[in-house]
């Protein structure tokens, strides 16, 4: 998390410098003014690059290799990111028995102060309040995995890629496992505020590590852009995730005054703390970088999931965990925190006390009061063949890919077929033509060089050639935005087709409105627009037809939600909703903020829960919901009757036959699976 407003810092040791003292240079000249000015912050981007990053493949054909067995690994700024950005997600797959791996790249110093109210005056001690944030995340894992929070740990020292060392604690209660590793890059040098964003943006840089108090690790390293990523596609190869959790990389624009940013502790111009852009782009270059030596290498791709989670964006809009899911989230935090008088074991302190007892749902920000993905509602996309079965397509290893029923109903499914496309974001939208042919939408990483080099995202289409037949290519549908940081903002692309065959694609754009494009039955592209209004929305828009085929878009804002029909903004006053929405047969669904009832047309639609909602309407079985109950668990709601399955997954999507519910969910393996309820 680390809250820039404290006192004693501030951004203007970030500007005009030419060297850093007490470090080592690989070059004479480290990066100028011009070159970490604020836009470099958040727009990971300056000067020319020493080294290009692995290329987009869109090519098909890859083969895709599964462990077998589930593992999630998330890559964190600070300690407590997870804490409060990732969790509920992370404490339900540790519930479920997934093995946790937590790499934090900081070392969380910051000033070194770790003082509240009453406490004496000491000086700054910025290894001791390291080693005291380290202890309250062992105290906050401790309790995540059901046992005391003074619980001791086994704590050694990883060897990593290049010969550099880590601390690494482990801790292990019956079959459930969680190890967090501690890189240690410092937050801050004695020349710069932040040094991660510095590290990402400069081709000339090196960093040396800190040295907690108490840590097994007896000596510092040095780490360059280059290092550090290799040292997390290294980390990646080791353990071989099928789930992976990462902060924003790509932050939403932020226009305020100085004073209200500072208090926001928000970079210039953006909706998070420059270090967790930074990290964010440092772990999907190594995601990126992981696939590309794979596919050299021994020629596969892993199986793997990756996610992205909203951090201080969640300042800025409406709340969206009701209070139960909100007290647990927080109850975690508890532990992370600590108190002085606590005699956990650890003489330089025991947790990170300014977060400690009911700060976190006290703090003006309320960054703890919501959860937010960062690509939204990125289910699998379900489609019925002729024969019956059904074929779910997603991304897997950053590559679309299609998974097939072994047979109809049978709920088995093949291994999944590479399409290729990547590397993409984990946003894949989906239409299907009136002849039965799919497309697939996805975001592609257009370019991802980091250090000085292009950071470019795209909407990408895979166009089905014959019905339940092969692919045309890979064709690129640009973004709405004429500039690659502004484009490197879009949301989560849905569409629709409409009764006359037309698609209509919709994204949230860099404005935190909607854009559009259209394809007509002949299959030409209109350009972009942008769809009127001024209401800022978020992410996570929701599109269907009526029953005279007009097309209904909704989009939560943050003072109501927005409604279009056939493009053209409606007037009426609709209520505001506190997350994503959900729409069927041209009907709203949402979740009032912090509440866990789903509401609908009728009011009340009886599925109370959190997270996104998916709604579909069919003649035989009417309106069924699809969402996930407050203990985390898929829930369905279809003829008056609310049904809660026993599995649990990444992402659902909904599948609506002549006469039965079909619910595919990707699990936490990486793998499909089928409910019928």
């Amino acid at each position: 998390m680390d809250d820039i407003s404290k006192p004693g810092t501030g951004l203007t040791g970030l500007t005009g410098l030419t060297g850093l003292t007490g470090l080592p240079r690989r070059r004479g000249v480290l990066a100028t003014a011009a070159a970490l000015g604020a836009t470099a912050l958040a727009g990971c981007s300056v000067p020319a690059p020493r080294r290009v990053g692995p290329a987009a493949d869109p090519a098909p054909g890859v083969p895709i290799v599964h462990t077998r067995r589930a593992q999630l690994m998330q890559f964190a700024a600070h300690p407590d990111d997870d804490l409060y950005f990732m969790n509920p997600d992370t404490q339900r797959m540790l519930d479920a028995g997934v093995p946790l791996v937590s790499v934090y790249v900081t070392a969380g110093e910051h000033n070194g102060v770790n003082r509240i109210k009453g406490m004496a005056e000491t000086p700054p001690d910025r290894s001791a309040y390291s080693s005291a944030r380290h202890q309250g995340l062992r105290q906050a894992y401790a309790t995540l995995l059901g046992l005391d929070r003074f619980t001791p740990w086994q704590k050694g020292v990883a060897t990593l890629r290049g010969g550099r060392r880590a601390e690494i604690n482990t801790l292990v209660n019956g079959g459930r496992r969680v190890e967090l590793i501690f890189l240690n890059l410092p937050m801050h040098t004695p020349r710069r505020y932040m040094a991660l964003p510095a590290l990402w943006n400069d081709r000339a840089l090196e960093l040396r590590t800190h040295l907690s108090t108490g840590s097994p690790v007896d000596r510092s390293d040095t780490y360059d852009h280059d290092q550090l990523t290799d040292v997390l596609v290294g980390l990646l190869d080791r353990y071989r995730p099928t789930v992976v959790q990462t902060l924003d990389p790509d932050p939403d624009l932020q226009s305020s005054s100085e004073s209200q940013r500072r208090r926001d502790s928000e970079q210039p111009g953006y909706s998070d703390h420059g270090d967790h852009t930074a990290v964010a782009c440092f772990s999907w270059a190594a995601l990126i970088r992981w696939v590309a030596e794979a596919q050299k290498g021994p020629g596969e791709i892993p199986a793997f999931v990756a996610t992205a989670f909203r951090g201080y964006y969640n300042r800025h809009w409406p709340k969206n965990l009701p209070p139960q899911v909100l007290k647990e989230k927080a109850g975690h935090l508890v532990p992370y925190g600590g108190d002085p008088d606590w005699e956990c074991g650890n003489p330089s302190g025991c947790g990170d006390y300014g977060v400690g007892g009911d700060r976190p749902l006290t703090n003006h920000k309320g960054w703890v009061r919501a959860t937010h993905h960062r690509w939204p509602g990125t289910g699998p996309a379900v489609v019925a063949r002729p024969d019956g079965r059904l074929d779910a397509y997603g991304v897997l290893g950053l590559r679309a890919v299609r998974w097939r029923e072994t047979g109809r109903g049978s709920g088995l499914w093949d291994d999944p077929t590479d399409l290729g496309g990547g590397p993409l974001a984990p946003a894949l939208g989906s239409a299907t033509l009136p002849d039965g042919r799919v497309l697939l939408f996805g975001v592609r990483f257009a370019a991802f060089a980091g250090h000085g080099g292009p950071n470019k995202r795209e909407v990408v289409l895979l166009e089905q050639r014959s019905p339940d037949g092969p692919f045309l290519a890979w064709q690129g549908l640009g973004t709405p935005e004429r500039k690659d940081d502004r484009g490197r903002r879009i949301g989560a692309p849905v569409a629709v087709t409409s009764p006359d065959g037309r698609v209509h694609l919709f994204v949230r754009n860099a404005d935190k409105g909607v854009s559009t494009r259209v394809r007509s039955a002949d299959g030409a592209w209109s350009p972009w627009r942008a769809l009127p209004g001024t209401a800022e929305v978020q992410d996570g828009l929701a599109v269907s037809l009526d029953g005279e085929g007009r097309t209904h878009l909704y989009a939560a804002g943050r003072e109501s939600v927005q409604h279009w029909v056939d493009g053209v903004l409606r007037t009426e006053t609709l209520p505001l909703s506190g997350s994503t929405v959900a729409s069927a047969d041209g009907e709203l669904y949402h979740q009032p903020p912090a509440a866990a009832r789903l509401l609908g047309p009728a009011a009340d639609a009886g599925l109370d829960g959190y997270g996104e909602v998916v709604a579909a309407r069919s003649a035989a079985l009417g309106t069924v919901l699809l969402g996930t109950d407050l203990a985390g668990r898929v829930a369905v709601r279809a003829g008056g009757r609310l049904r809660t399955g026993r599995r649990q997954a990444v992402s659902t999507a909904l599948h609506l036959g002549s006469d039965r519910v079909t619910v595919v969910g990707l699990g936490l393996d990486a793998q499909p699976w089928t409910w019928r309820p």
